[in-house]
C-alpha cells in the first residue's frame, strides 16, 4: 500500500506567513524552514500531529519541509510546476532565491491555539539565530540518522525532543496509519 503525505497546504501557507511576520525584516527561507521544523516537532510531541503535515528531508543545511520547499521552488520559477502556483502568489513572493516577502497577514482561522503555541515557541528558539547557528542546531539526531536527501524518521524527530520510546512508537504508528488512509 502506498503511503501518502498528510500535508496541509492551507495551514502550511498560513504558518509560513505567521513565521515570516514574526521573524523580522529579513525573511529568509532557511530560517522559516528551521522554525517550521521545530514547531512541527513540538506539536507532534505535545499533541500527536504536526502543524503542516509535511515530511522533513535531511538536506545539507538541516531539515527541509519537502512540500513547502516544492512550493518555494515553484514560486521562484525553479520547478516544472511553476505555472501551478497562481493560488499561492497572493500570499508571498521572492525578492531573490532565498528572501521571501509577504503580501498578506496570516489568516488565524487556519491555525489552532496549539499551532500558535508551538509556532511562537519555535520562533523564540530560532528568531535571533544566524544561518550557521540554525544549521548546527538542526543537525540533530533525526538529521544525523538520515541519509542525505531522504525523509527524516518521525521516530527520530520525536526521540530528539526526548519523548519515551512507547510514545514514539505510538505516534509513528498513528502517522503511518493516517498516511495509509489519506
Amino acid at each position: 500500500m502506498k503511503t501518502r503525505v498528510l500535508f496541509r497546504k492551507d495551514v502550511a501557507i498560513q504558518a509560513i506567513l505567521y513565521v515570516a511576520h514574526a521573524i523580522g525584516e529579513r525573511k529568509d527561507i532557511h530560517k522559516i524552514c528551521k522554525t517550521l521544523y521545530y514547531a512541527d516537532q513540538m506539536h507532534l510531541s505535545k499533541y500527536g500531529r504536526s502543524i503542516t503535515g509535511d515530511v522533513y528531508i535531511a538536506m545539507n543545511y538541516g531539515p527541509v519541509p519537502s512540500n513547502i520547499e516544492d512550493i518555494f521552488k515553484a514560486m521562484r520559477g525553479d520547478s516544472y510546476f511553476s505555472d501551478q502556483v497562481d493560488d499561492i502568489k497572493e500570499y508571498f513572493y521572492f525578492v531573490n532565491k532565498y528572501i521571501l516577502k509577504t503580501k498578506k497577514e496570516p489568516d488565524m482561522d487556519f491555525l489552532s491555539d496549539s499551532d500558535v503555541e508551538c509556532l511562537d515557541s519555535a520562533i523564540l528558539k530560532c528568531k535571533d539565530k544566524s544561518f550557521k547557528e540554525l544549521t548546527i542546531m538542526s543537525h540533530d539526531l533525526a538529521w544525523e540518522n538520515t541519509q542525505k536527501d531522504r525523509a527524516m524518521s518521525v521516530k527520530d524527530i520525536l526521540r530528539e525532543i526526548g519523548d519515551d520510546e512507547d510514545y514514539v512508537n505510538y505516534i509513528d504508528s498513528q502517522v503511518q496509519l493516517a498516511r495509509s488512509f489519506k
